[in-house]
């Protein structure tokens, strides 16, 4: 679909590889918060492999604003028939509009598939750009007749042009670690708490002391076998939760081949036999001045076990990780969704934002108002958490 509007030429296109990958990714790389989760080879990978394809309740739209050949802006839209794989949860909206003999479905999505990872998800090239984008996507909302548009773990740029659009925002919490920078991992256990430091320790002594040991493995060093044995571990991870996973072998396959460099794989071992992995994604935030460099991050993405082992969760998809990331100069981890059980491994409470508009009016002001008594609950929670911090007080041994 083109459409002419403010000098700018909208395209609706429908799926990301009828973009350039240098120009998706040339826009991208203009972001404040830029992540690998939104680079071109990575949202292809989740159509290509069958993972976020209309079968799947994942109808890709993109929506792309052009002045002559130049792309200003853009964004991965999806058309969702559920809510699944979202992780800022909606269902008891859905469920007083089927209550109220209303569909709520399709609706509109913008984020990455899976991927509970704030970041940009307006990509412009300026900040007028940027309101012209979400504009756009509310007009083609509404002429779609979709029930309403949910724009996911929004980056600060984000939220000001969806406020301006009068949108309204939902706030959550993650959990994030923040490395000072420590000089090795005793360094960092001798900055928390006494209590914190010795349940580490015994977590760890526990993982260890059942002959475990943990070798890893980054980008294109990690083999076939290494992927392979990954997913058999993931995908047992879903099934014994009773869901088939999300993501298909092939995903993995284009990862490896396609953005190999972004990946950390750690394999945990018994006996000289691989029992348990856990994958971590790697990126680097820009620069915020000519002095500094650019920040790398790591983000917790999925892990899975062939074998019980008391504590081999937080060894793997914790310790180990951030251990590798003092060793590595990584300025920050992020530990995924939810989890109030990751502050006592450091992860400290960060706020996340998503911006939502709902078509019917009655139920965008029944909306409004739940979010301003969820939002005080959540900054009140927040107060709550920074109350207990892991970390060594003054009159702490």
């Amino acid at each position: 679909m083109k459409i002419k509007s403010n000098d700018y030429v909208i395209r609706v296109l429908n799926s990301v590889t009828e973009l350039e990958p240098a120009v998706w990714n040339g826009l991208l790389a203009l972001q404040v918060w830029p992540t690998p989760f939104m680079r071109h080879e990575y949202l292809a990978a989740m159509e290509q492999s069958r993972s976020a394809i209309p079968k799947t309740g994942w109808t890709p739209r993109f929506v792309t604003l052009w002045r002559g050949d130049v792309l200003h802006a853009a964004c991965a839209l999806y058309l969702k028939d559920h809510s699944y794989g979202e992780y800022v949860f909606d269902w008891a909206w859905a469920n007083a509009y089927e209550q109220h003999g209303l569909a709520y479905y399709p609706k509109a999505l913008v984020a990455p598939p899976f991927t509970p990872v704030p970041g940009s998800r307006l990509l412009a090239t300026d900040a007028s750009s940027r309101e012209a984008l979400i504009a756009e996507i509310l007009a083609w909302c509404r002429a779609e007749k979709l029930s309403s548009l949910h724009l996911l773990f929004a980056s600060h740029e984000d939220v000001a042009a969806c406020e301006a659009a009068g949108m309204m925002m939902r706030h959550g919490v993650q959990f994030h670690w923040q490395n000072l920078p420590w000089p090795d991992f005793d360094a960092f256990l001798a900055s928390l708490s006494q209590d914190k430091r010795k349940k580490i320790r015994q977590e760890r002594r526990k993982v260890a002391d059942a002959g475990v040991t943990f070798r890893w493995r980054e980008g294109r060093d990690i083999g076939d076998a290494d992927w392979d044995f990954f997913y058999r571990c993931y995908e047992r991870t879903y099934y014994e939760h009773g869901n088939a996973p999300y993501l298909t072998r092939d995903f993995f396959r284009r990862m490896a081949s396609r953005m190999p460099e972004n990946w950390l794989l750690f394999i945990a071992q018994r006996s000289g036999k691989p029992v348990a992995s856990s994958l971590i994604a790697l990126g680097k935030e820009p620069r915020r001045n000519a002095d500094a460099a650019d920040a790398k991050v790591a983000y917790g993405r999925y892990w899975g076990a062939l074998e019980r082992v008391d504590c081999l969760h937080f060894e793997a998809c914790y310790y180990q990780p951030l251990q590798w990331c003092i060793e590595h100069g990584y300025a920050r981890f992020e530990g995924g969704a939810q989890g109030e059980h990751k502050m006592a491994r450091a992860l400290m409470p960060v706020k996340t934002v998503s911006a939502h508009w709902l078509a019917h009016p009655a139920f965008a002001d029944a909306v409004e108002q739940f979010l301003r008594r969820e939002g005080q609950g959540v900054g009140n929670y927040l107060e709550h958490l920074e109350k207990r911090t892991p970390f060594r007080q003054p009159h702490d041994a």
